[in-house]
């Protein structure tokens, strides 16, 4: 073996024991008390209405621009496009039916498909 992996290997290993040995000894952090839990508190509130107020300002603004855009087609004497429903979430895309078919293939059922496209 030569003798600079050597030293690199064994660089590695004390690094890694040194900073588990320094991990280990750090205290946990101390319990709150009643002022920490009250400011904790009151800090998750804080945060919850300013998401509030950042999803209401979200809202608006995608309002606006709709109606904007709306605005902006009657006076070039467009249509107004329908809007077109969002598909939920748990629907599977059209490509991820085919692709967890061919998933669901044995394998030589995946070799006949091969043999037959070729």
């Amino acid at each position: 073996m030569n003798k600079h992996i050597l030293k690199g290997i064994t660089v590695v290993v004390g690094a890694v024991i040194g900073a588990s040995i320094a991990w280990a000894k750090i205290p946990p952090p101390p319990p709150l008390d009643e002022k920490g839990k009250a400011a904790a508190e009151e800090k998750k509130e804080k945060d919850k209405a300013a998401a509030e107020k950042a999803k209401a300002e979200q809202t608006a603004a995608e309002d606006r621009a709709v109606k904007n855009y709306q605005a902006n087609m009657k006076k070039a004497g467009k249509p107004i496009p329908k809007p077109v429903p969002v598909a939920a979430a748990s629907t599977p895309a059209p490509g991820a039916a085919a692709k967890s078919e061919a998933q669901k293939m044995k394998p030589d059922d995946a070799k006949k498909s091969d043999a037959k496209k070729s």
